[in-house]
């Protein structure tokens, strides 16, 4: 575990209450995705792809059409940027970049057949960034999968190394985001980005009872022993996923404070999130599950400055 700091350290988390309250606000928020339209699995790069086994392209669209609709009936705004013939990933959108405080830093790809969605991406949150607050800081110089590997807490950048993005490219991040970034080692294949295996709830500041601390879910064997024990003494109210939910990515997951997105088959996650006053929102993406992602690997936020933009509770659904 490293935590990177641009500045001083925070202060340690004020204790948590002893009873979660129920009521939930969820929170407007801005996503950018990408239509699944050149979807296939032609080469693997992860173990949940396998080239032998067909993908019906069509019915990707149709799934990730209900999951762009779920949001916007939830009072969420998305935006899409064009899909590039070529790029079967690039509706992975998490992974094109990472945008906090109306700063966007792109990714820059591991494996060469994903490179050029860095590209890609930059051109958008350049192009249209300004329009929506948003100041592009170019393409990472470090390998850097943007918020496959970088959760944002409120607080601190829970950042994930292991498989993809480097720990070089945290100190890239720290620096150029103006944040503290929280290192964590990743050990299984399976969950190759820190999105596969931890979902941010609620941030900091944002939970029922107006805490400092964020909530979390996530899938401890994911994780070295040494990030095990950091989250668990950073977040000791944390829902820890079973091996069941983890194995359908059901840790790959949206927030928006209230509602939570998520695979329709992680059903004890969707018991747990509700009983800690979630209300989880099952959404059917098996085909794109194919290709190693889920709900979360279809959403980038757009998140911009403080002063841009003054969040208002969502419209209940």
């Amino acid at each position: 575990m490293t935590l990177i700091t641009p500045s001083a350290a925070p202060a340690a988390p004020a204790p948590l209450p002893e009873t979660t309250a129920t009521h939930r606000t969820a929170t407007p928020r801005h996503f950018l995705m990408c239509p699944p339209v050149h979807f296939d699995v032609v080469y693997a790069i992860n173990p949940w792809m396998d080239v032998t086994v067909p993908v019906d392209a069509g019915y990707a669209v149709v799934q990730w059409q209900a999951l762009k609709a779920a949001y916007e009936s939830h009072g969420h705004t998305v935006d899409v940027i064009s899909p590039v013939p070529g790029l079967p990933d690039m509706v992975y959108a998490a992974n094109g970049g990472v945008v906090v405080g109306g700063k966007a830093l792109a990714a820059r790809f591991t494996f060469p057949e994903r490179q050029p969605e860095g590209v890609a991406y930059e051109a958008w949150l350049r192009d249209a960034g300004p329009a929506r607050g948003l100041t592009s800081l170019g393409q990472a110089a470090e390998r850097n999968e943007g918020e496959g590997d970088l959760l944002w807490d409120g607080e601190v950048m829970l950042a994930g190394t292991g498989f993809r993005t480097t720990r070089g490219a945290h100190a890239e991040v720290a620096e150029k985001l103006g944040v503290e970034v929280l290192t964590l080692e990743l050990v299984d294949p399976r969950f190759y980005h820190l999105d596969t295996a931890l979902t941010v709830l609620s941030t900091a500041g944002s939970g029922p009872d107006g805490g400092p601390r964020a909530e979390i879910a996530y899938f401890p064997a994911a994780f070295t022993p040494e990030s095990q024990a950091v989250l668990r003494e950073r977040y000791p109210d944390a829902i820890e996923a079973s091996e069941a939910d983890a194995a359908v990515l059901g840790l790959n997951a949206v927030s928006d404070g209230r509602h939570v997105f998520l695979t329709d088959r992680a059903t004890g996650m969707h018991a747990a999130l509700r009983a800690r006053g979630f209300e989880p929102v099952g959404i059917d993406l098996s085909e794109l599950l194919k290709g190693g992602g889920s709900v979360k690997c279809c959403t980038l936020e757009l998140r911009p400055a403080p002063s841009a933009a003054v969040p208002t509770p969502a419209k209940e659904a």
